[in-house]
């Protein structure tokens, strides 16, 4: 019985050796191995093989790019404003070594640098310029980081300023200038848009008249065109019938009642060279039972002499 109680106790020794001797390494990582508390050699990923009970492991370390986000933080501005900045730092250990025997804790150390290097940078800004200069701010800080963590065999590779939350009255300062500067912008693309709209209203007005105008001189002369085509044709088929005193003066006869048309017409104006062309009619009167009256012509005006009374 207690030869199978000792069997068993080796056996477990033996497992528990072999567990100790055989060491598998994941991927991305690394391992520390001490021997008496002294540093040997670092494990890296596959299997690896230690001796039992004389090395041991120390420290395990992810080899992967870290995120590390750290509360807000308040720092003070050059012109005496208190600002919040949440802050996310990717890093990457590179030699595990360093990151294990160089500092007690890299995660802490980073942390704090970053704060009294934040206070540093922004100390020497004003706060609009720090609500601009993030990618100032970024570079500033993770060139001071990444100098500084080289030899805790830690690569910052980037730092980003989650956010800058100013105090609650600067924000709403902040605010009623954005909304002022929106209002002022609307106003003014408001009014830029009237005059605009002005500009091409008087435009078109403008392009109107002037086609209209010379339209109403294109009608106009065509107007007179066609009075002086109507005129020429008319004095060319009086020219080609030849007429005479008599039909010209029969003809002013007839024209004579049209232009006595209406209430107005008082006074009519019968020029004296009519005169010569209505002695032809005498007899054409005659015809119409006698002479009734004789028309005389002047320059100045006429003159009708009413006949004698039987």
């Amino acid at each position: 019985m207690a030869i199978i109680i000792v069997l068993i106790i080796l056996v477990v020794l033996v497992f528990i050796a072999l567990m100790k001797t055989v060491q598998v390494i994941p991927q991305a990582s690394a391992a520390i191995v001490e021997r008496f508390g002294r540093y040997t050699r670092t494990l890296n990923a596959g299997l690896n093989i230690v001796v039992p009970f004389i090395d041991s492991i120390r420290n395990r370390i992810d080899l992967r790019e870290q995120v590390v986000p750290f509360p807000p933080q308040p720092v003070i501005t050059q012109d005496n404003l208190v600002v919040n900045i949440d802050t996310v730092i990717y890093y990457q250990v590179t030699d595990a070594r360093a990151a294990t025997y160089e500092v007690s804790s890299f995660i802490q150390a980073i942390e704090q640098l970053t704060v009294t290097t934040l206070r540093n940078i922004i100390g020497g800004m004003d706060l609009e310029r720090t609500l601009t200069s993030r990618e100032e701010i970024n570079a500033a800080l993770r060139g001071v980081l990444d100098e500084a963590t080289g030899k805790w065999g830690i690569r910052v590779n980037r730092v980003e300023l989650k956010a800058i939350e100013p105090p609650t009255s600067i924000q709403d300062s902040m605010e009623k200038q954005m909304r002022a500067d929106r209002d002022k912008r609307a106003a003014i693309l408001t009014a830029e848009g009237i005059r605009q709209s002005q500009i091409l209203t008087a435009e078109g007005e403008k392009q109107s008249a002037i086609l209209r105008a010379e339209g109403e001189a294109k009608a106009a002369a065509l107007r007179a065109e066609g009075e002086a085509q109507a005129i020429r044709t008319v004095f060319e088929s009086i020219h080609a019938g030849d007429p005479d005193e008599k039909l010209l003066s029969y003809q002013y006869l007839q024209m004579l009642p049209k232009i006595a048309e209406g209430d107005a017409n008082k006074l009519w104006i019968v020029p004296s060279e009519i005169g010569d062309a209505l002695k032809g009619l005498s007899g054409a009167v005659g015809n119409f039972g006698g002479p009734r009256g004789v028309v005389k012509t002047t320059k100045e005006s006429p003159r009708r002499e009413e006949p004698p009374i039987d």
